[in-house]
């Protein structure tokens, strides 16, 4: 059976009887993790060879697993801090900030494919304006250029430990006071004006650094009357026609406060799909995701299953393997030697 356009989640930790009957849908593709999915590493292990008994090919399963405030798992796994401190390092010694972007997206996607999960939605390459509370430290850096570094430097470090590099939020969420989860952001700057944003995702598009991209949930009102994830404008006239991206797109959580006004669940899918999505995440309202599941039963679309089936993740190590190996210890160490610096505050 392909793989269907929905990523949705599951109840707990481990699959309810509910959670198998609606991931064997034709239109169910993948499972997102969230925190209450997760006790032990080897719970996790057990719950995603659940999840990949289901279906064959198997469905993709994901996390949002940035670090910082954005780290699901905590308990057995590295504590990788927010992106800003690795900007901030990179501006004190950039050698040293481009070493550690790429460290700690090695010790998120190792540990994550020791436990077989294909994704981590990262990374988070919106610039920091200093204005968005939903970003914040999320972000990098100010500045393109050094968000294109580190990014790239993140995406190496990913794909070594085996993992596809996601980025997100195109255009760009930075720029934006409003929470996307809670309500619907206006970006009212011009088509110049959003071009720093843009510039990491055509480098990263260009060193083909990238296998898929995540929408925003923004209306950039001076170019597109309809958010980010809807808007054909953005996705096939900028990302795939201006920057020549040729991955997978992600249409953000639909369950956002932000797509409210657009219609059911199942009309909200069906629209970011037609606007150039490959798959749409609904998430923690699982009457709405059974509805979109349902409504798009016989939806197929054979170049996005092409671009997802690239986002399962190469064999990783056992997680026994590698925590005993020499590169995870090292690796670790100097983690744990750089966040111990009494001048770095993690708590800002």
């Amino acid at each position: 059976m392909a793989l269907g356009p929905v990523m949705l989640d599951v109840e707990g930790l481990a699959l309810s009887p509910a959670d198998r009957s609606l991931l064997r849908e034709p239109a169910v593709g993948g499972v997102v993790l969230f925190s209450r999915n997760y006790a032990t590493p080897a719970q996790m292990a057990d719950l995603v060879a659940e999840i990949r008994a289901i279906r064959s090919p198997p469905l993709l399963v994901a996390v949002d697993h940035e670090g910082g405030r954005v780290q699901r798992f905590r308990e057995g796994f590295s504590a990788v801090p927010p992106m800003r401190h690795i900007g901030r390092l990179y501006d004190e010694d950039s050698s040293a900030g481009v070493q550690m972007a790429e460290l700690c997206a090695w010790l998120i996607g190792a540990e994550l494919r020791a436990l077989d999960i294909d994704l981590c939605f990262a990374p988070c390459v919106d610039l920091d304006w200093g204005v968005s509370e939903i970003i914040g430290n999320r972000s990098f850096h100010a500045s393109p250029e050094a968000v294109d570094v580190l990014a790239g430097a993140f995406c190496r470090g990913l794909r070594d430990a085996g993992m596809a590099a996601v980025a997100k939020h195109f255009p760009g969420h930075g720029a934006v006071v409003a929470d996307s989860h809670e309500s619907l952001p206006i970006d009212r700057r011009t088509y110049g004006q959003l071009l720093d944003d843009m510039r990491p995702y055509e480098k990263l598009v260009n060193r083909r650094q990238l296998a898929a991209v995540m929408l925003a949930h923004i209306v950039y009102e001076s170019l597109d009357k309809t958010p980010a994830g809807f808007s054909e404008y953005w996705i096939n006239n900028q990302l795939r026609g201006q920057i020549g991206f040729d991955g997978a797109v992600f249409c953000d959580d639909l369950s956002m406060k932000a797509t409210a006004n657009y219609g059911s669940m199942p009309q909200r899918a069906r629209a970011a799909l037609a606007a150039g999505c490959d798959m749409v995440l609904i998430c923690n309202d699982r009457p709405a995701a059974v509805a979109a599941v349902r409504a798009l039963d016989d939806y197929s679309n054979p170049l996005s299953l092409v671009r997802l089936a690239r986002l399962h993740g190469a064999r990783g190590e056992l997680r026994e393997t590698l925590l005993v190996s020499e590169r995870w210890q090292q690796a670790s160490a100097k983690l744990a030697q750089w966040l111990d610096r009494p001048q770095l505050e993690l708590n800002a």
